[in-house]
């Protein structure tokens, strides 16, 4: 029985559509956390909050690196040009942050076109499209840090509103549903994605590239629309961080700190999958919280042993929880049929 449930829980049929299972499990899972603010303390929102930005972030790299697996390590660059351009639009010219986080997405999806150009014209790919990816996102780091017009290293602190109307919701309660709304809408979207041709052109570039293009497929348009749309969407998620921390600064924005948390979710629970990102942020955090508080005497010890832990996950389930899921499925299946 548990097989069964595992096996209808993990793996979609008719055409790719939802099982009866998978729909269950997100109703369930939605209903607690729309429920949450009545029953848990403003500590475990703030956790809730960040497992759902971070599940949204991941899912914006796992549209350009999980479905077409172009693996890149700067995507802190698009959602710091998010979070900047909306936060200096608002506090320098009083430029609503509504009408700054399209702003931000525009710059983001610029910024992404001339990258992509770049790196696909010349078939970059791999660890070379990793890295200058990387090596772009610490330019903009840098050139942060040192220009005076965009706040330098004193970053950007922005005031304290409870308004929607200036993208501020009043309370962690209005930041939740915010950030739910986000995630449910992506992963709505990647679903839907994933089941058109689109998709199958994203999953046929990423499984072989150059079998795709002799089917004709165009890799280069493909890979571009999957990066364009991927840092524009990472922009607002920088947006809405710069909206619920109310700061801002280069080291925030641009690290490669931010960069990996958009890319660890989906490695744990299962690069490629709709709901794998997801999976992996629900692991994740809880880790970070609790290796923070039951080390915050040791300066450093917490990310030494939540990178071990990282590292020990990964090494048990080199295809996240999802693929492991289904290959436990599949093993019980095939030991029961031998019998």
């Amino acid at each position: 029985m548990i097989s069964d449930f595992l096996k209808r829980a993990t793996n979609s049929t008719n055409g790719g559509r939802l099982t009866f299972s998978q729909i269950v499990i997100i109703c369930v899972l939605s209903l607690a956390v729309l429920l949450s603010p009545l029953y848990v303390s403003n500590y475990r929102l703030n956790l809730i909050i960040a497992i759902l930005t971070s599940a949204y972030f991941a899912q914006c790299w796992n549209l350009m690196s999980g479905y077409t697996g172009q693996f890149s390590f700067g995507h802190a660059a698009f959602y710091g040009l998010g979070a900047y351009t909306s936060s200096i639009l608002f506090v320098d010219l009083g430029i609503n942050p509504w009408i700054g986080l399209v702003l931000g997405m525009i710059v983001a999806g610029l910024v992404a076109a001339g990258i992509g150009y770049l790196s696909f014209h010349y078939n970059l790919k791999g660890d070379y499209f990793a890295l200058a990816t990387m090596a772009f996102c610490e330019i903009l780091r840098v050139l942060f840090k040192n220009t005076k017009a965009l706040h330098a290293s004193s970053g950007v602190s922005i005031p304290y509103s409870k308004s929607i109307a200036l993208m501020q919701f009043g309370s962690k309660q209005g930041f939740l549903y915010a950030a739910f709304v986000m995630l449910a809408a992506i992963t709505f979207a990647l679903y839907k994605i994933r089941r058109t041709k689109m998709g199958l052109y994203f999953v046929a570039i990423r499984e072989n590239e150059d079998a795709a293009r002799a089917l004709g497929i165009n890799a280069f348009k493909y890979k571009m629309i999957a990066l364009i749309a991927s840092a524009m969407l990472s922009a607002i998620g920088g947006s809405f961080y710069a909206q619920y921390y109310l700061y801002i600064d280069p080291t925030i924005a641009f690290s490669n700190t931010v960069s990996v948390s958009a890319i660890t979710p989906c490695i744990i629970g299962g690069a490629g999958t709709v709901f794998g990102p997801i999976i992996g942020a629900m692991i994740l955090e809880p880790i970070s919280e609790i290796t923070n508080a039951a080390l915050s005497n040791y300066i450093g010890m917490n990310m030494v042993v939540y990178g071990l832990i990282l590292v020990i996950v990964i090494m048990v389930m080199p295809k996240g929880v999802i693929g492991l899921t289904k290959e436990l499925v599949n093993k019980y299946d095939k030991k029961k049929a031998e019998e």
